[in-house]
């Protein structure tokens, strides 16, 4: 559960950005999203090489 302590006087709006800013951070969207359905660790594993295989690319093209 997320609090977020409103200062006096604070904008609601500002507020509503704080929360929605420590929503993002706390990554429960993600979580929910990777629980709805089950993905076998090979297949974890394999999509997140992918991914370090991209990044990795991405880091020696800005190097050159």
């Amino acid at each position: 559960m997320l609090i977020i302590p409103i200062k006096e006087g604070e904008n609601i709006d500002r507020a509503l950005k704080r929360y929605k800013r420590k929503f993002d951070r706390t990554g429960t969207m993600r979580q929910l999203r990777s629980r709805k359905e089950f993905t076998k660790a090979s297949v974890e594993k394999r999509a997140q090489i992918q991914k370090a295989s991209y990044v990795q690319r991405l880091r020696n093209l800005e190097e050159i």
